[in-house]
């Protein structure tokens, strides 16, 4: 007899949550900042507000690191985490973008090749089954476009994900890729590493200092280290399935749901501030 879906505790609304000690915001990009797949200019002044109000902003994605090398340049961060944890982008001392990857070098060359060929044997094995467009600028991981050109549902990608982590892949699923990486790093590891490489702390995820908002799979680490584990209003979908659920929620999806959290922080913080964030 299969197992029905298991329980998980509902997250509370987004109103209930403690945000007067928040010093700064960890976020998830796909499905969390995007709006069907786009950015909306509403959710790049929400991150422009932020910012500009004292508090940190820090983007933690899947992506590769082609494409955290643009983010930290071009949007109103003070770094990139990418490729699930396996690097990140800071700005140095004198206004340098630093790149700092979480494993030395020959550790991740041997992982690379390695990987490479095992993710290869597990896509000989599921049609229609391809790496990611942009796999190509990746340096650590590998992503398998399960929805983002590809259309494999829930079907394939659970299946690509047992076969992966079946030959010692770890493989965990965002809104649109299986991620699939060989080393000892996630997105809470790095994001660590980051604070205290960034700003010399020993971050503390549970004090309440912190928020981290997303909306995936490849987001439980997180909501289950982060006190301020935000889950956009999509993480529903996934909520039966996910092995740590977000704290709170709120009430509008993706983008929409980032700018809400963005008016809460920015409400408890400076309430001149909190001023135009549309949603």
């Amino acid at each position: 007899m299969k197992a029905g879906p298991k329980k998980v505790a509902e997250p509370r609304p987004l109103r209930s949550a403690d945000l007067s000690a928040v010093r700064g915001v960890f976020t998830d990009v796909d499905g969390t900042l995007t709006t069907g797949h786009k950015l909306r200019s509403q959710t790049v002044r929400a991150l422009e507000q932020l910012s500009a109000s004292g508090l940190k902003v820090v983007l933690v994605s899947g992506r590769p690191a082609g494409w955290g090398e643009a983010w930290a340049r071009q949007l109103p961060v003070d770094g990139v985490i990418v490729e699930n944890g396996g690097l990140f982008f800071l700005k140095g001392k004198k206004g340098e973008l630093r790149k700092v990857y979480l494993e030395p070098p020959a550790q991740r060359l041997a992982n690379r090749e390695r990987l490479e060929a095992e993710v290869h044997r597990v896509l000989a094995q599921v049609p229609g089954a391809r790496l990611s467009v942009d796999s190509r600028y990746t340096e650590v991981d590998l992503a398998v476009d399960y929805n983002e050109e590809a259309r494999l549902g829930d079907a394939g990608a659970s299946r690509i994900e047992a076969l992966l982590r079946a030959r010692g892949v770890t493989a965990v699923r965002s809104s649109v890729h299986v991620n699939c990486w060989l080393g000892r790093f996630d997105k809470l590891s790095a994001s660590r590493r980051f604070a205290r490489v960034a700003w010399g702390e020993q971050m503390d995820p549970g004090d309440g200092q912190y928020v981290y908002a997303g909306d995936s799979f490849n987001d439980a680490p997180m909501f289950q280290a982060f006190k301020l584990g935000v889950g956009v209003a999509n993480v529903r979908a996934v909520l039966d399935r996910i092995d740590a659920p977000p704290a709170f929620i709120t009430r509008a999806p993706e983008g929409r749901g980032f700018e809400e959290l963005a008016r809460a922080l920015l409400a408890r913080r400076r309430p001149s501030r909190s001023r135009g964030v549309s949603t």
